[in-house]
Formats: C-alpha cells, structure tokens, sequence
C-alpha cells in the first residue's frame, strides 16, 4: 500500500504522543527518585540521632548506676554503723567478749579478708565471733559467711586455738532464710526497736569452726 501525507502525519502524531508520554514518565520516575534520595537522608539522619540519643542514654544509665552504687555503699556503712553499738552489747554482754573490732581488713600472701566485726576473748572461753552485717540478707550471704569462717585461723594464727562461731546480722530477712542461716549452725541477729537482738530459738545449737 502506499503511504500516504495522512499517514505521515498520523505516525509523527503518534510518535510525537509517544515522546511525551515517555518524558512524563521518566519526569516521574526523576521525581520519585529525588523523594527516595529524600526519605533516605531523612532515615540517616534519624538514625544518626538515634544513635546519639543512645549513647546520651546508656551515659545516662551509666551515671545512675554509680549513684545507685554510691547509695548502696552509704548505706552499707549505715547499717553497719547502727549494728555495732548494739552488736557490741550482745559480743560483751552475752557472749563475754572483751576484744570487738568493725572493719577488719587482712591481707597475707596475695590473699584478701574483710570482716565486718570481729570479737574475741582469751583466757578461759577463748573464743573468737565473726559477723557479718546486711541491709537485706540473702542466699549467698550465708555462702559468704561460712566461705570467711574456715579461712580466719590461716589469716589470724595468734587465734588458731580459739573455738569460732559465725553470726549474721541483717536489717531485712525472710523467716525462709533464717531457718537456713540456723540449720547451718550460725546465729542470727535481727533489727527490733532500731537496735540488734538475737533472735534464736531457746534449742540452738551454733555450729563451732
């Protein structure tokens, strides 16, 4: 067939048509690149700040984790300050000790003890109590407890003679744990009227080291 002026000029129409509509998509598809580029740096940029809120968090935390640590240790120190003065009574009075001591720390050969009070007496009872002084007691205090017994006499041979007897002093304690800390032969002392008492039953036996 042949072609003729219409023809032309309907498929340069059409080409033309064409062309437009090619430039409004690839105008678009610019478009919707330049808003991902957008979306993108907008996300870095959150994830920057993100990233610098957490570390401003975790320093933060950091800090409170030291403060939180600083009043545990106050008040560590408060309590044992409030348990000496009646635990000293009890030492002297109940257990005839002549010689009480807080804050006792040794070191020999490498090796560390602290104890919170320790009192003793010569002569005929010759007899040494180690105690150890909580806010709230636990578990492991009771490991920690029998862990300094057996261990004193290495660091204390002038004593090595002495019968030893363990006592756990706590402001806070589940009547659970105390019949732990009983059964394990150690004496319990608890806060009654802002001071310290004994608080055994008339059949204790304490367990001697």
């Amino acid at each position: 067939m042949a072609t003729t002026s219409e023809d032309v000029w309907r498929l340069l129409a059409e080409l033309t048509a064409a062309q437009k509509e090619t430039d409004r998509q690839l105008k678009e598809v610019s478009q919707q690149q330049k808003e991902t580029e957008l979306l993108l740096k907008e996300v870095s940029q959150q994830q920057k700040e993100n990233a610098q809120q957490q570390k401003k968090t975790d320093k933060q935390l950091k800090e409170l984790g030291k403060q939180i640590g600083g009043l545990g240790a106050k008040f560590g120190s408060f309590t044992e300050g409030l348990a000496l003065p009646s635990m000293e009574t009890i030492l002297r009075q109940q257990f005839g000790m002549e010689v009480i001591s807080p804050s006792v720390r040794v070191s020999k050969e490498g090796q560390h003890l602290e104890i919170d009070v320790l009192a003793y007496t010569n002569g005929e009872l010759n007899t040494a109590y180690i105690v150890e002084v909580k806010s709230h007691a636990r578990q492991e205090d009771i490991t920690q407890l029998k862990s300094i017994l057996p261990r004193f006499r290495r660091f204390f041979p002038e004593h090595k003679d002495k019968k030893l007897y363990g006592i756990l002093a706590a402001v806070d304690l589940s009547p659970e744990l105390r019949e732990k800390i009983l059964q394990e032969g150690l004496y319990v002392a608890r806060i009654h009227d802002q001071v310290f008492e004994l608080d055994i039953p008339d059949n204790f036996q304490a367990q001697t080291y």
